[in-house]
């Protein structure tokens, strides 16, 4: 048997590519959509992938499976279950419970596994030449380690209102299964730590059963369905904004992108002309570099672990998009975004160029401690905390205004333009973000905190609960 892992790190996410070397076919579970990953580690390998499974409609990425399919000719293999309304809209094997998936001398049992979406798979593999008992459970959204997967996302994020204590019982249920299974089996899941799908996910990639068992919070709870519902429900992040758009994309036949686009590098002419037509401008420079001058109304996302992610969380699906960015960050870039599906960049220029256009630039105001802290004692101070209710009811400065960063724009009204206004973060990159969109609806006065709130605290800054 071949197996690989494959992190892709900003998304915190995991696919695999499972081979039987006898046959020399392979298996992709939850394929990303630059392809070329699978098809460079099967074509090393002598392998022909063949097949490609998903565990359930995806809300966090956009799926490479169509891609490959489109590349392979390999057949698709995707969840029947959940009911009419969690079908894929597109050709492909249909799998329910108890189903088996057979690549050369390998067999993956299928496992109905509902809780955080209704249509969940889990994969059992027997690796038959070695034995008849299974030995791995590809889990996808289902078991993480140390965590399990939220079912609150088709609520919170696609909007089906009343889904997410039902999926918190569906998810009970699948827990009670999972604990049938031996606790030698390996468990592989489809995130790791820093992903939006869970609350407390593991850094460790990979995990037992057994061992999940004993440490997983999810399974204190067997005994008492109503605090599991609680405590599932409890303390979820914010779901990203573009998550509803993933989920409605993973279900249809869509544009597809069989390769990592190469953008088109813009003249001064074409960049000023769409730039003065209002297309948005994603500036990717780093936060610092950025506050020295930037152009009005563009916006600050980092080039950064999390740049997809807040892409997803501020840009719009339908409209036209232009960067700035640095030339040698190209196809890290564009993998990132068309791994949500942001195909619609126009084009880009470098940060030397902007000098070039002859627009008067604009700066933030970085503060740093003392100015901060005298903030507190300001009676004509409003200081806006951007950070995630979690982070914001851990602890926050005194009297702060919360406004995630991801959904400011729609709460422009709980802002008082006749104060001071003070803004800050966790680390100081959100508030370079939520900045920029401020100063793009006419919010400009504004003094950011760009240190982190470890800084604060060990300055021996203030917090409340």
């Amino acid at each position: 048997m071949f197996f690989q892992h494959i992190f892709e790190s900003s998304l915190a996410h995991s696919s695999y590519l499972i081979g039987c070397q006898a046959k020399g076919v392979a298996l992709v579970i939850d394929p990303k959509r630059d392809v070329d990953t699978y098809l460079e580690i099967a074509a090393k390998n002598n392998l022909k992938i063949t097949h490609i499974a998903e565990t359930h409609i995806h809300a966090d990425y956009l799926s490479g499976t169509l891609e490959l399919a489109e590349l392979t000719g390999a057949q698709c293999y995707l969840s029947d279950e959940g009911g009419e309304d969690w079908q894929y809209e597109f050709p492909h094997i249909g799998l329910k419970d108890g189903d088996q998936i057979h690549l050369g001398n390998l067999i993956f049992k299928v496992l109905h596994t509902p809780g955080h979406t209704p249509e969940s798979l889990s994969f059992v593999l027997i690796d038959t030449p070695a034995t008849m008992d299974p030995v791995i459970i590809f889990t996808g959204d289902f078991v993480f380690v140390g965590d399990i997967g939220r079912p609150d996302l088709l609520e919170n994020a696609a909007g089906l209102i009343g889904t997410k204590e039902v999926g918190a019982q569906q998810m009970f249920k699948s827990l009670q299964h999972f604990l049938t299974l031996p606790d030698y089996i390996q468990v592989w899941p489809a995130h790791g730590a820093g992903s939006a799908c869970g609350k407390a996910l593991g850094a460790v990639p990979s995990s037992t059963v057994g061992y999940e068992r004993i440490r997983n919070w999810a399974f204190q709870y067997q005994n008492n369905e109503s605090d599991f519902v609680a405590e599932l429900l409890d303390g979820q992040p914010e779901p990203p904004r573009y998550f509803a758009m993933m989920k409605k994309l993973n279900k249809i036949m869509r544009p597809l992108q069989t390769s990592v686009p190469l953008y088109t590098k813009l003249s001064i002419e074409e960049f000023t002309r769409l730039y003065l037509s209002g297309t948005t401008v994603i500036d990717t420079r780093h936060k610092f570099d950025f506050a020295k001058g930037y152009l009005p109304n563009s916006i600050n996302i980092q080039h950064n672990r999390t740049f997809n992610t807040w892409a997803g969380w501020i840009l719009n699906y339908t409209k036209p998009f232009i960067l700035i960015m640095d030339e040698n960050e190209q196809d890290e870039i564009a993998r990132k975004l068309m791994r949500i599906g942001l195909d619609n960049v126009v084009g880009y220029i470098t940060a030397g160029a902007i000098p070039q256009l002859g627009i008067s630039l604009e700066q933030q105001q970085l503060i740093g401690f003392q100015e901060m802290n005298d903030a507190l004692e300001n009676p004509n101070a409003q200081i806006l905390d951007v950070r995630n209710t979690a982070e914001f009811t851990a602890g926050h400065l005194p009297h702060a205004t919360h406004l995630f960063v991801g959904t400011i724009e729609d709460n422009l009204d709980k802002i008082d333009r006749k104060k001071e206004l003070y803004l800050h973060c966790q680390s100081g990159d959100r508030a370079t973000i939520a900045a920029s969109i401020l100063a793009k609806n006419g919010i400009k006065d504004i003094k950011i905190y760009s240190a982190s709130i470890n800084d604060w605290k060990a300055k021996g800054g203030l917090l409340v609960k």
